[in-house]
C-alpha cells in the first residue's frame, strides 16, 4: 500500500515554505548552474553523500593520478605504515613524475605517502603497491575490490599511480564516493593538507612541497589530488569546508595543455562556489516523529502508531520545493508487535526522483489477544494454581 504522508509534508512546509511567493521568487531569480570545461564533473555533499550538481558524472573516464587517493587509502588502512619498503627494480623504473628511487633502496612506507600525495610520484606508488599487495597487479585488485565496497561500482584500477593502461577508469561520481570515504580517515586528511615534508631513506634525503593550489587559493580548502595523463587530460578532486558544510568536487578532462592545466582550477572553484552559494542544510525528517498508524489484528490495541526510524538532514537549494515523502505500509499487521519493529518504509522524492528510503517502525508494542492466547492463559493459570510451576503451555495455531 502507498499513501501520501501529509504529516511529513506539513513538516516540510514548516522548514521550507511552499508558497506562491516562494515559487515566484524561484522563477524570477533563476539559479545559475556552474559552467565548466571538464567533460565529467560532480559536486557532492560530504555529510550526506547527496549529489548537488553533475555533468556526465557517471560516464566512465580515465582519472589519471586522482587514482592515488585509493592507493593512499589502502596504505593507511594496511597497518604497515611503520614498515620499511625495499624498492624493486620495477618501482625504480616507473616513468616520470618520480622521486628517483633506486632498486634496493629502503624507505619507510609512511614517508612514501607524502611523495605520493604531495607531488604525485609514480615510483612511490609502485613501491607502496608492491609492499602491500605483493605485486602491482595484486594491489590493483585490492583497489578495485575496495572501490566496490565503497559503492564505486564503475571503477577499475589497473595501475596504482593512474598511468593509462587497459581498462583503468572511473567516473566523477565514483571518485567523489572514494574521496568521501577517504576523508573519514584522519590520517588521510592530515596527509593531504601537509604543505611540506622532508625525510630520508637509507640512501638519500628527500623534500616535497604540496602541489595542490586549492589549499592556498580557496577559502576552506581541504585537499585533495591533482592528475594528468594524455588520455585523461587535467583532472582534480577537491574538497572544501565552510561553516558546517563540506563539499567534494571532481573534474575529469578539464582540458589539455596550458588551458586544461588552468581549467581544472577554474572548474573546481566554480563548482564549489555554486555549492556554497546555493545550498543550506534542512532537517527534513526527525527520527521518532509519528508517521501514521496501522490496524492491528488479534490484539486489544486497534492500531499501532508508526514513527520514522532515522533522521533526514539534507542540503537543499532554495528552489527545491518539490519534496514528497510517501509511506509504504501494509494494510494491517498481526499481533504481537514490539516497539521498534520494522513495519514499512518511506520514500523521499526530490524533484520527482527517489533520493532515499527511511524505515518506518512501531512506536509501541501491541500484545496478542485472541481465543488462542486466552486459552493459553487459562491453562497456564490452572497449572500454576495446582503445581506452583512456571511451565508455560503454548498451543499450536488454529
Amino acid at each position: 500500500m502507498k499513501r501520501l504522508l501529509t504529516i511529513v509534508l506539513y513538516v516540510l512546509t514548516a522548514v521550507i515554505p511552499v508558497q506562491p511567493a516562494l515559487a515566484e521568487s524561484a522563477k524570477s531569480n533563476q539559479i545559475k548552474e556552474p559552467v565548466v570545461r571538464a567533460l565529467g564533473a560532480v559536486l557532492m555533499d560530504y555529510r550526506t553523500g547527496r549529489v548537488l550538481w553533475g555533468k556526465n558524472e557517471r560516464v566512465p573516464m580515465a582519472m589519471a593520478s586522482t587514482t592515488k587517493i585509493m592507493t593512499a587509502v589502502l596504505a593507511l588502512e594496511s597497518g604497515k605504515l611503520d614498515e620499511t619498503c625495499v624498492v624493486s627494480k620495477r618501482a625504480a623504473l616507473a616513468p616520470p613524475v618520480k622521486m628517483g628511487l633506486s632498486a634496493g633502496e629502503r624507505i619507510k612506507l609512511s614517508d612514501l605517502l607524502y611523495a605520493l600525495m604531495l607531488e604525485s610520484q609514480n615510483d612511490a606508488a609502485v613501491a607502496i603497491a608492491e609492499h602491500i599487495g605483493g605485486t602491482e597487479e595484486g594491489f590493483c585488485a585490492l583497489m578495485t575490490e575496495k572501490a566496490k565496497l565503497i559503492g564505486a561500482m564503475e571503477t577499475v584500477f589497473e595501475t596504482p599511480n593512474g598511468l593509462d593502461k587497459g581498462q583503468h577508469h572511473s567516473t566523477a561520481y565514483d571518485m567523489a564516493l572514494i574521496t568521501r570515504y577517504a576523508l573519514t580517515n584522519y590520517g588521510f586528511v592530515e596527509l593531504i593538507n601537509t604543505k611540506e615534508k622532508t625525510f630520508s631513506s637509507d640512501k638519500q634525503s628527500y623534500a616535497f612541497h604540496n602541489k595542490n593550489r586549492l589549499l592556498s587559493e580557496y577559502e576552506g580548502a581541504n585537499g585533495v589530488k591533482t592528475g594528468f595523463t594524455g588520455k585523461a587530460g587535467h583532472c582534480f578532486v577537491g574538497a572544501a569546508r565552510r561553516g558546517d558544510m563540506e563539499l567534494i568536487s571532481v573534474v575529469l578532462a578539464s582540458g589539455w595543455g596550458e588551458a586544461g592545466k588552468q581549467g581544472k582550477w577554474k572548474d573546481t572553484k566554480a563548482i564549489l562556489d555554486y555549492g556554497f552559494s546555493n545550498f543550506e542544510y534542512h532537517n527534513i525528517i526527525q527520527a521518532g516523529r509519528e508517521a501514521g498508524s496501522i490496524p492491528v489484528e488479534r490484539s486489544r490495541n486497534s492500531e499501532v502508531a508508526c514513527v520514522f526510524g532515522a533522521d533526514l538532514f539534507l542540503p537543499l537549494r532554495s528552489d527545491e520545493v518539490d519534496i514528497v515523502v510517501e509511506e509504504h505500509l501494509p494494510e494491517q499487521v498481526l499481533a504481537p508487535v514490539q516497539a521498534g519493529d520494522l513495519l514499512g518504509e518511506a520514500d523521499v522524492i526530490i524533484n520527482g526522483k527517489l533520493f532515499t528510503k527511511i524505515p518506518l517502525k512501531a512506536a509501541s508494542a501491541a500484545s496478542r489477544h485472541d481465543f488462542k492466547t486466552s486459552l493459553e492463559k487459562l491453562f497456564n493459570c490452572a497449572i500454576w494454581l495446582s503445581t506452583r510451576s512456571d511451565v508455560k503451555v503454548i498451543l499450536p495455531e488454529f
